[in-house]
């Protein structure tokens, strides 16, 4: 083999490692760029279609990249289907439904993650994350202000009583 055709041979899939292209596109993914996450995500994913980890995170990396809702979600809800026990696939596609804007999917899912997995603090992050939050009490204070901060504490606190006293 010459220079030539060793040069032209480093675009086949067959010599590529996918995970070291999947591990390289979840960093990217979590150092929030998710565009050249896609790419070594994709790669990952054309070498072994058939694994789950492949197919969420590729899922979820198109959902931030490029806002195609119905590839991503369908790519991570396979993934969910083929692992069910892998608690970041719920957290994936909880993630995708709430960034396409179907915040009620998106805690179904949720919640039945915790159904199976148990409090999870992850699982608690994600659902806070995709909840529709209050309006603060006192809106010409920001929301981080902390009477905005301690009277929200105390109207939850009121709401959950008032829910348990009517029950």
């Amino acid at each position: 083999m010459n220079i030539v055709s060793a040069k032209q041979n480093t675009g086949d899939t067959s010599e590529l490692n996918p995970m070291t292209e999947f591990k390289e596109g979840v960093e990217l993914l979590k150092n929030e760029y998710p565009q050249k996450a896609v790419a070594k995500l994709r790669r990952a994913y054309e070498c072994d279609k058939h694994n789950p980890y492949f197919m969420s995170f590729l899922g979820l990396s198109i959902a931030r990249a490029q806002r195609k809702w119905d590839l991503a979600s369908e790519l991570c809800e396979t993934a969910v289907r083929l692992n069910p026990k892998e608690l970041q696939f719920y957290l994936n596609l909880g993630e995708v439904y709430a960034a396409s804007g179907m915040r009620e999917r998106a805690l179904d899912k949720l919640d039945d993650a915790v159904q199976l997995f148990g409090e999870d603090a992850r699982l608690k992050q994600a659902r806070s994350k995709v909840q529709n939050r209050r309006n603060p009490i006192l809106p010409f204070f920001g929301r981080a202000h902390f009477l905005n901060r301690e009277l929200g504490k105390l109207r939850h606190s009121a709401l959950k009583y008032l829910v348990k006293a009517t029950k």
